[in-house]
C-alpha cells in the first residue's frame, strides 16, 4: 500500500471515530416523555362481598383463589372438558394468536431499524456522449462502465426516536398478548355460562315432562268421575286446559336447549351439531363453591387483561410521542460504499479498480410547513386519550365485579326463599290433593296447587341456573382464566412471552 493511501486511511478512520465518538455521547439523549402508569384510587373493599363472597389482604401477594382454571372449582368434568377444548379449538383465540405473532413480528421490524443497513449493487452501463455538446473528448463509439459494490447506512440514534419506536413496539406486542388471554377469559367464561344454561334448560324441561305426566293422570281421574257423573265437566275441562298450557312450554324449552349446544359448540370451533349427542344425557346445573374468594379491588389492575392492555396502549402512545418529537431534531447516519468500477470486466478485479468512501452524514428537516408540531400535538392528544381510556377500564372493572357479585349474592338469596316455597307448595298440593280424594276439598284447590308448585320448581331450577352463570361472570369481572397473574409486569409479558 503506497504512503498517500496509508495516509487517507488513517485520516479518513480518525475522522470516522471522532465523528462516532461524539454521536455516541449525544445517544444517550431520549426525547419524549416517559411512560409511567397512572395511579387508580378505589375502594379498599369490594362491596358486595358475603354469601360466601370473600374479599380480603392475600398473604404475600398471591392471586386469591385458583383463577387460572377456575372452572374446576364447580366440579363437573364435563364442563372441564368443554372449556379445554374451547381453548385449544376456539377460532377467536386462534385469531388472537395471530395477531400476537403479527405484533411481535412488527417489534422486529423496529428493532431492524437500529441496526446498520448493508446493500450490494451490481451494474453494467453503456453510454455515448453528445457531439452536439461541444465537448473536447466525445467518444463517438460510446463507453461501457461495470461496477459491483456494497452500500451501508447506519443511523445513529442520537435523539432516541428509533429507540422509542422500539418502545412503542413493545408495548403493541404486550397489548397483543394481553387480548388474546381477554379472549381466553372471556371464552373460557362463555362455555361456562352457555353450558350452565343448557344444564338448566334440560332440567326445566324434564321439571315440565314430570309435570306433564302428573296433570295428565288428574286429568284421566277427572275425566272418568265426569263420566260416571261424580264430577262437573267443567272442571275436567280445567284440567285439560292446564295440561295443554303446560305442554305449550316444553317445546320452547327444547328449541333452547339445542340453541345452546349449538352455541357451544361453536365457541369450540365446532360446527353447531356436534355437542347434540354428548351433551344428550341429563345431568345437574353445575354447582359453585361454598366460598368465592375475590381478593381487593387493587388485585384487578394485574388480573384483568383489559386493564393490562390499556395500561400498554398508554405505553406505546407515550412512546410514540417521542417518536413524533424527535423529527424536530437532525439525524445522524455513519454511511459508506466500496466495490469495483471498471470499463472492463476482465479488470474489474484489478486493485486499480477498487473505489470507497465512508463518513458522517447529516439531515436536518428545517421547513415541513408545521408537519412535525402537527404529528406531535396529535401523538400528544392520542397520549391523553389513552390515559382516559385507562381510567375507565378500571371503572368498567369495578363496576363488572359491584354488579356481578350482587347478582350472585343475591340470587343465592332468592334461591333460598324458592326452596322454601317450593317445599311448602309441595306440602300444599299433598293437603289438596289428599281432601279432594276424600271428597272434602275441591278440583279447582288441587289444580290451583298443582300450578303454583310447577311455577315454583320450574323458577327454583332457573335461580340454580342463575347462580351458576352469575359465578361465570363473577370469574370474568374478576379476570381468571390465565395462569400466570405473577407476571411482573404486562410490558415483560409482552415482550417476552409467547403464545
Amino acid at each position: 500500500m503506497s504512503a498517500d493511501r496509508k495516509n487517507l486511511w488513517g485520516t479518513s478512520g480518525a475522522v470516522v471515530a471522532v465523528g462516532v465518538a461524539a454521536l455516541a455521547w449525544l445517544a444517550g439523549c431520549t426525547v419524549g416523555p416517559e411512560h409511567s402508569v397512572p395511579e387508580m384510587k378505589g375502594p379498599e373493599h369490594f362491596r358486595g362481598a358475603g354469601g360466601g363472597i370473600t374479599s380480603r389482604p392475600v398473604e404475600g401477594g398471591a392471586a386469591p383463589g385458583s383463577l387460572g382454571a377456575w372452572w374446576e372449582s364447580m366440579a363437573d368434568p364435563v364442563l372441564t372438558s368443554l372449556v379445554e377444548r374451547a381453548l385449544e379449538g376456539s377460532l377467536d383465540r386462534r385469531v388472537a394468536i395471530e395477531r400476537v405473532r403479527e405484533a411481535r413480528a412488527l417489534r422486529g421490524v423496529a428493532a431492524g431499524a437500529m441496526s446498520p443497513e448493508v446493500a450490494a449493487s451490481a451494474s453494467a452501463v453503456r453510454s455515448r456522449g453528445s457531439q452536439s455538446v461541444g465537448s473536447p473528448v466525445v467518444d463517438s463509439d460510446g463507453t461501457n462502465l461495470y461496477r459491483v459494490g456494497l452500500d451501508a447506512s447506519w443511523e445513529l440514534d442520537v435523539f432516541g426516536g428509533l429507540r422509542r419506536g422500539v418502545q412503542a413496539a413493545d408495548a403493541d406486542l404486550g397489548a397483543a398478548v394481553e387480548s388474546e388471554r381477554l379472549v381466553r377469559v372471556t371464552l373460557a367464561a362463555e362455555v361456562a355460562r352457555t353450558y350452565c344454561e343448557y344444564r338448566g334448560l334440560q332440567a326445566r324441561a324434564a321439571l315440565a315432562r314430570r309435570t306433564i305426566e302428573s296433570q295428565r293422570s288428574t286429568l284421566d281421574v277427572a275425566a272418568s268421575r265426569s263420566k260416571a257423573g261424580l264430577w262437573a265437566e267443567i272442571e275436567a275441562e280445567q284440567a285439560r286446559a292446564q295440561l295443554a298450557t303446560r305442554e305449550s312450554q316444553l317445546p320452547p324449552l327444547l328449541a333452547a336447549q339445542q340453541q345452546a349446544s349449538y352455541r357451544l359448540a361453536v365457541l369450540m370451533g365446532r360446527e353447531p351439531g356436534a355437542l347434540v349427542e354428548e351433551l344428550a344425557a341429563e345431568a345437574e346445573v353445575p354447582v359453585p363453591p361454598s366460598e368465592v374468594p375475590v381478593g381487593l379491588p387493587a388485585d384487578l389492575l394485574r388480573r384483568r387483561p383489559d386493564i393490562r392492555r390499556a395500561e400498554r396502549q398508554l405505553a406505546a402512545a407515550t412512546a410514540r410521542t417521542g417518536v413524533a418529537t424527535a423529527e424536530l431534531y437532525p439525524k445522524f447516519f455513519l454511511t459508506g460504499a466500496a466495490g469495483l468500477s471498471s470499463g472492463e470486466v476482465a479488470s474489474l478485479p484489478d486493485s486499480q479498480s477498487v473505489a470507497w468512501s465512508i463518513g458522517p452524514t447529516m439531515r436536518w428537516k428545517l421547513f415541513q410547513g408545521g408537519r412535525i408540531r402537527a404529528n406531535i400535538a396529535a401523538a400528544d392528544a392520542r397520549q391523553r386519550a389513552a390515559v382516559l381510556v385507562f381510567e375507565q377500564s378500571w371503572l368498567t372493572a369495578l363496576e363488572d365485579v359491584e354488579s356481578t357479585l350482587t347478582a350472585f349474592v343475591q340470587e343465592q338469596s332468592r334461591r333460598e326463599r324458592l326452596t322454601a316455597a317450593v317445599e311448602a307448595n309441595r306440602r300444599a298440593v299433598d293437603l289438596a290433593d289428599s281432601r279432594w280424594k276424600n271428597g272434602i276439598g275441591d278440583f279447582l284447590t288441587v289444580l290451583v296447587n298443582q300450578r303454583q308448585l310447577f311455577d315454583s320448581e320450574d323458577q327454583l331450577v332457573q335461580s340454580h341456573t342463575a347462580v351458576s352463570t352469575s359465578l361465570a361472570r363473577l370469574y370474568k369481572a374478576l379476570g381468571g382464566g390465565w395462569a400466570d397473574v405473577e407476571d411482573q409486569g404486562a410490558g415483560e409479558a409482552g415482550a417476552a412471552g409467547g403464545v
